[in-house]
């Protein structure tokens, strides 16, 4: 006969890390993302995305009023073009 142990407190735990995952998984998969959804994949401030990235005709950004919205895919693109940019830069000083 097997018998099963729950520890209450570990079971929460267990469920709620899996909730989480899941939440951020389907962030991360929704089409468009805010300016704090954009700081947050970037890890850099809204100051710095400003400066770096929306002075940039090319940067995938959508204005609606005073909200700004940013297509992940586009930006996801993007950022790997820009930082291989970068990168060649750097190797070239």
């Amino acid at each position: 006969m097997i018998q099963i142990k729950l520890d209450d407190d570990q079971l929460k735990d267990m469920y709620l890390a899996e909730v989480r995952k899941r939440l951020d998984k389907f962030e991360a998969e929704s089409f468009l993302m805010d300016s704090k959804q954009l700081c947050k994949m970037l890890s850099l401030s809204w100051p710095t995305v400003v400066d770096t990235f929306l002075s940039d005709p090319n940067f995938p950004s959508i204005r609606l009023g005073s909200k700004w919205l940013f297509n992940r895919m586009e930006v996801q693109d993007y950022i790997n073009r820009w930082s291989i940019e970068i990168k060649r830069r750097d190797q070239v000083k």
